[in-house]
């Protein structure tokens, strides 16, 4: 379960970033590609910001999907999973963005 690990990075960070204050929200963004699972993610975040300076605060995660452009046909169009297939049927295809792992925001009271 590697959203431990993120977890404890993401609470690091925050707390490494804003020692002493007390976070109430954490908005991230968990691309739909990225092979994070966000219910694990929310499920270790209570436990991993237990005692911390986040303890308590809202996770609010924003989930962007994938987005792909097709070589052959030049269309853009989007992925909810890494199967990298045109609706042309080309293989030929760029991820453009769905990989998102990123801290977008946080409150602190």
């Amino acid at each position: 379960m590697h959203e431990l690990s993120i977890t404890r990075s993401i609470v690091e960070s925050v707390v490494d970033r804003l020692p002493g204050r007390r976070v109430t929200l954490v908005n991230l963004d968990i691309g739909k590609l990225s092979g994070v699972e966000p219910e694990a993610l929310r499920f270790c975040f209570e436990l991993v910001a237990a005692g911390t300076d986040l303890d308590g605060a809202a996770l609010v995660i924003a989930e962007p999907p994938g987005r792909a452009h097709c070589a052959e046909c030049g269309s853009d169009f989007e992925l909810d999973a890494l199967i990298l297939l045109c609706d042309c049927g080309s293989a030929d295809v760029r991820v453009r963005s769905g990989h998102e792992l990123r801290i977008r925001s946080v409150e602190v009271a």
